[in-house]
């Protein structure tokens, strides 16, 4: 029986992986090796060991380290409007905290290459800012009309903070079997913050 996981490549399969497939398996290797080493450390061929492909087929899809580290931000980043704009227009409870966990159990090293290690690499960190300010952009709608105008720029940066961080200490100590029950957690902890920034 095949693997449910498309970025695990099947023994079994004769011929080449279609080529979406292929760069989503070089895109996880490639967040894993970033992850464990950081930009510097990592070369080409560790991201091919780590995708189980020779490094001419990594070429074959990316130019460089560069062009990779910035797809494997890029396609966190997208996953997570994505499951946003969905849980959004469903009038899904607790989006922001659903929508960061579905995208980090899916890829946790991307996660992690996104929140945590990124805005600490020079090459990279510009573009870090970027797309957090892009999810504060969301937070900055959540909370329109709900928080004192002069607290309001504060706590839109502060939510997505807070949001991300539970996330990320989540994926390190908290039991997958419970991940709904961290969406509940983390969603009223957001709430009553927010209840606070009203009444300041």
């Amino acid at each position: 029986m095949a693997s449910a996981d498309p970025t695990v490549v099947d023994p079994a399969r004769t011929g080449p992986l279609p080529r979406a497939a292929r760069q989503e398996t070089i895109l996880r290797g490639a967040g894993r090796a970033f992850a464990r080493a950081g930009y510097a450390a990592t070369s080409m061929e560790d991201i091919a060991a780590a995708s189980g492909i020779t490094k001419l087929i990594v070429y074959r899809h990316f130019a460089g380290k560069e062009e990779l580290y910035r797809a494997v931000l890029q396609q966190v980043f997208d996953r997570l409007a994505e499951e946003f704009v969905v849980g959004y227009s469903k009038g899904e409870g607790g989006v922001g905290a659903r929508s960061l966990l579905t995208v980090a159990r899916e890829d946790p090293d991307g996660f992690q290459l996104l929140w945590r290690h990124a805005a600490r690499e020079p090459q990279f960190a510009d573009y870090a800012r970027e797309l957090r300010e892009r999810s504060v952009d969301a937070s900055r709608a959540l909370l329109a009309g709900q928080v004192q105008p002069d607290l309001y720029e504060w706590a839109a940066h502060t939510l997505v903070d807070e949001l991300v961080v539970a996330v990320l200490n989540w994926l390190e100590f908290g039991d997958p079997a419970r991940d709904e029950e961290f969406v509940g957690l983390a969603t009223a902890a957001a709430r009553a913050g927010t209840r606070a920034w009203v009444k300041g």
